[in-house]
């Protein structure tokens, strides 16, 4: 897992709430257990107009100019409910999302992002409804995100958030559960 400590990248709003991850990645690309390959296949109901994924759909933000490279997404309460598919977390990573902006997350889909070192990074109601703005008024526009200081930066606003500190240190230390125990390698051999 990669560290988490600073990251600025350009933000995508998605605004929507209670995405579920049949949306983020629908079950029929699910045939694999590799963690790649997923992010073609990202929000495919919405980011494609046909089945063979040949058309782009125009209306859909991830498919716009300005938001190309995008890096953040920012969306709305109750992200990644649904079914607890760890291919949700794979394929936002895969497409090369490091961060998921949202007021609140379903429980098994924060589990499962921060175990493979997406960080799901909530923020209070009106403080997203001020990125909406912003990235709606200026498309392109970059949100730093500092999981050292906990903050977040965009266009003149300033938030905090809070995280676990378990959670917080693992990120920092791109420390997933395997990682975790093989820190004990000396003590397992040991035993």
């Amino acid at each position: 897992m990669q560290k988490f400590t600073v990251h600025e990248g350009v933000a995508v709003p998605l605004d929507s709430a209670n995405i579920d991850t049949d949306q983020i990645i629908p079950k029929q690309f699910l045939l694999a257990v590799s963690r790649k390959g997923f992010g073609k296949h990202l929000f495919h109901d919405w980011r494609y107009l046909d089945e063979a994924e040949t058309k782009l759909n125009p209306e859909f933000n991830l498919n716009k100019p300005e938001y190309q490279g995008a890096t953040i997404l920012v969306a709305r309460d109750n992200f990644g409910n649904g079914s607890s598919r760890e291919h949700a977390p794979w394929a936002l990573m895969d497409y090369g999302f490091k961060a998921v902006i949202a007021p609140s997350f379903a429980m098994i889909f924060n589990n499962n992002a921060l175990g493979n070192g997406l960080l799901p990074l909530r923020l209070k109601e009106d403080e997203v409804d001020q990125l909406f703005k912003v990235l709606t008024e200026k498309p392109g526009t970059t949100i730093r995100i500092s999981l050292e200081d906990m903050t977040v930066d965009c266009a003149g606003l300033h938030f905090t958030f809070t995280l676990d500190e378990f959670r917080r240190h693992c990120l920092l230390e791109g420390l997933d559960a395997i990682s975790l125990t093989l820190l004990h390698d000396k003590e397992i051999r040991a035993y």
